[in-house]
């Protein structure tokens, strides 16, 4: 899928499908291409990953037409104009919560290459852009997507007013973070955690808009919130996919051997 093409799901409420791609290798695209996925989530925050390389990520997965959306390193314009630059469709920033901090994320996100005092008047209502520029900006940015990391309880609570702007494309859930920001880490099948997705799946469906729980641990999880109208599957990653299944095969292998099998692995998350 192209960013049009994903954008018109989002607000459809089809459903797309994506995995987090840690890896930059030249030949790991051309494996990646064979899963059926519609977007890769390249992630940034956590991933040390070379500006360099990550463009080179964007632009390859961009031209096999399968859209790349990367995380930022932290909720700021600048990052999110720079990954857009590099090539990334859209963008994903991390532990977002107030409506300063997506107003400001439009403006790089939407509104490039507006910036300074014009951009914040605009943004504030201050100012009217002109028919002329208005057109300009949006062919400039045409498809560009900005998705909102919601990793906290105060998030979920203002959950309504963070998608009320209609530049907001869709939602990543950031299951590791939410539930250690309820103090119960981890406890993915705890009801009050459950409540939490359930509160943003509902927005999300409300204001049409796309929403996403990266997960990792069962599909059955997935499923499950699929369900119950999580509109964007973004299951596992290549690093955690590598790991899980490597570990299977020679805990199985050293069992066959009479040798002790390694311990069995806990829920991955990046």
């Amino acid at each position: 899928m192209n960013q049009q093409e994903l954008k018109q799901a989002f607000l459809e409420n089809r459903r797309v499908y994506g995995t987090l791609i840690a890896s930059p290798s030249p030949k790991w695209a051309e494996h990646v291409a064979k899963i059926g996925v519609d977007f890769v989530f390249i992630d940034s925050e956590h991933m040390p990953l070379d500006p360099s390389a990550r463009a080179w990520m964007c632009q390859c997965y961009k031209a096999m037409n399968i859209a790349p959306i990367v995380r930022i390193p932290y909720c700021n314009p600048y990052d999110a104009f720079f990954a857009i630059e590099s090539g990334a469709v859209g963008i994903v920033s991390p532990y977002l919560e107030t409506m300063d901090e997506v107003d400001a994320l439009i403006g790089a996100v939407k509104y490039r290459p507006l910036k300074g005092k014009k951009l914040r008047d605009v943004l504030a209502g201050r100012v009217s852009l002109s028919e002329k520029e208005s057109a300009y900006l949006r062919q400039y940015n045409n498809g560009n997507l900005l998705i909102l990391n919601i990793e906290s309880e105060f998030a979920v609570n203002n959950i309504d007013a963070l998608l009320s702007r209609p530049e907001v494309d869709a939602v990543f859930i950031g299951p590791h973070d939410l539930s250690i920001n309820m103090g119960i880490p981890d406890e993915y099948d705890n009801p009050l955690f459950e409540r939490q997705i359930e509160t943003v799946i509902n927005a999300c469906l409300r204001h049409k808009k796309g929403v996403a729980n990266h997960y990792s641990g069962s599909l059955e999880k997935q499923l499950l919130w699929a369900n119950k109208g999580m509109n964007v599957v973004l299951w596992n990653a290549d690093s955690i996919r590598f790991t899980q299944a490597l570990s299977e095969d020679f805990n199985k292998i050293k069992a066959e051997l009479g040798e002790t099998a390694a311990k069995k692995l806990k829920h991955l998350s990046i």
